[in-house]
């Protein structure tokens, strides 16, 4: 994941793993995906603004409400999903911008300038700024069955709760159509239009985009794909389970490069730490690279090791996107990119 938390790692260790972790992979045409661990979701479109508001989360909390929330504050992810389903909110957390004020990749097609950002960073959250927007929920993923809210600090955790209900959507050891389901159903609670033709071809292309890759791997078998996530001192290869995007390449058929069950053990089943010099332990064609930005991105990557890698002197490395943004319009191309890569790999390993 990007930095899901194991469950006896501290959340921020977790963070600086970056990628590797699958934090950072239902029930669509192209995959069966496993029930959440935590209850399911269920939501009550309202019929108009001024009337009641019921969802139930994956933590199985039913948040209630007299009207719907107008006044939303999000993690930037659930906030750039729900941008792309009509729904804007007030407030985001997390990461939001880069350092020369672009938006973050996390933000999606969202105008940031637009929105107060109450942090930027992991353990950031301004709650002066946050109770000044008299938020009516905070929305967040979860990445473990503990209903830990993503990028809430958890030392502040308390105060930031107490004043609005939350919603969390799971993105722990489930497959992508799972949380991608959940966040429509959020999208329609919130007065999304569901059924319009801009999100009814958005969930087609996905499909189509899965039978793709579905396609791909049973044609290429023999191509290994490698999750990995760089960061100065350390190379992470994450493991096909508990990430949505990994678990749903695996029951799609990609053959995914697993790092030893002991040193997943160890990080609470996300990934291997490796040092550069090892950075060869596991062969593979395709390594897919996690995009975030607190991670380090190929292109800056100086040592000698990884570029001696069979992957990266084919020109087979593309990037991965550990913290989907569950919009079935952003997740689309996750899966054609992959499929193009197995479709066109070099057997190199």
């Amino acid at each position: 994941m990007p930095n899901a938390r194991a469950t006896h790692l501290t959340r921020r260790g977790i963070l600086a793993a970056g990628g590797a972790l699958g934090l950072g992979a239902a029930l669509a045409a192209c995959g069966d995906g496993k029930d959440s661990k935590s209850g399911g979701t269920e939501s009550t479109k309202a019929a108009d603004k001024s009337g009641p508001w019921t969802f139930k989360d994956d933590r199985g909390t039913t948040v209630k409400l007299d009207k719907v929330p107008a006044n939303i504050v999000a993690f930037t992810g659930v906030a750039a999903a729900l941008y792309d389903y009509g729904i804007e909110v007030k407030g985001v957390f997390g990461p939001t911008t880069t350092k020369d004020g672009k938006a973050d990749v996390q933000a999606g097609d969202m105008d940031v300038s637009k929105v107060t950002v109450l942090g930027n960073e992991w353990g950031q959250f301004n709650i002066e700024k946050y109770a000044g927007l008299a938020p009516d929920v905070l929305v967040s993923t979860m990445f473990d069955t503990a209903g830990t809210l993503w990028y809430v600090p958890e030392e502040s955790k308390d105060k930031i709760l107490k004043l609005a209900p939350s919603v969390g959507i799971s993105v722990y050891d489930v497959q992508m159509p799972q949380p991608l389901q959940h966040m429509l159903a959020l999208a329609e609670s919130l007065g999304a239009d569901v059924k319009s033709a801009k999100i009814t071809e958005a969930k087609k292309k996905f499909e189509t985009a899965a039978e793709r890759l579905r396609k791909a791997a049973k044609a290429r078998p023999e191509i290994k794909v490698l999750a990995g996530s760089a960061s100065q001192d350390i190379f992470y290869v994450s493991g096909s389970n508990l990430s949505i995007d990994l678990e749903y390449f695996k029951a799609l058929g990609v053959n995914i490069v697993e790092p030893s069950d002991k040193a997943l053990k160890a990080s609470g089943g996300w990934f291997e730490n490796l040092s550069w010099e090892n950075v060869d332990k596991y062969p593979a064609d395709i390594i897919i690279m996690d995009d975030r930005s607190s991670t380090i991105q190929p292109a800056d990557i100086t040592e000698a090791t990884w570029r001696k890698l069979p992957a990266v002197k084919a020109g087979q490395v593309i990037a991965r996107t550990p913290e989907p943004i569950l919009s079935y319009d952003k997740c689309t191309p996750i899966l054609d990119k992959l499929a193009e890569a197995i479709e066109n790999a070099k057997k190199v390993a």
